[in-house]
């Protein structure tokens, strides 16, 4: 039981400096103060991509592609709305989700740990019953 127990701790550990590999992008983007805000939008008028033509790819109405781009501004945009005009734009979305701080999800992990170990975790819950 111990070595399955091991295994599955050297498992996850590999799994998460992995993970951390893949959104190292996504933290430095997560770090930038002046992230665009109504990316859908932007994206559309650099390209010079006109509403209607996104709609026609899409499938929808003009008045939706807007919709979506105000519920992107909102932060109440839904990922299959971002994903199909981005599509219609020949364009992919990415979504990753990385700890807060700029930390790796190793450290997030070990800090975890370490307050576990300590009963940091322990003691914030009992305070907050």
């Amino acid at each position: 039981m111990r070595a399955r127990e091991a295994a599955r701790m050297r498992a996850r550990k590999v799994a998460r400096l992995k993970l951390d590999e893949e959104m190292r992008p996504f933290r430095r983007a997560a770090a930038d103060k002046n992230q665009t805000p109504g990316l859908l939008r932007e994206v559309r008028k650099l390209l010079e991509i006109s509403v209607k033509e996104i709609a026609e790819k899409a499938g929808l109405e003009r008045s939706g592609i807007y919709d979506i781009e105000q519920r992107e501004l909102e932060g109440r945009a839904v990922m299959n709305s971002l994903a199909r005009q981005a599509e219609a734009m020949d364009c992919r979305v990415v979504y990753g989700i990385v700890p807060s701080g700029g930390r790796t999800f190793e450290e997030l992990y070990t800090e975890r740990l370490w307050a576990r170990l300590l009963g940091t975790e322990v003691r914030e819950e009992a305070s907050g019953q």
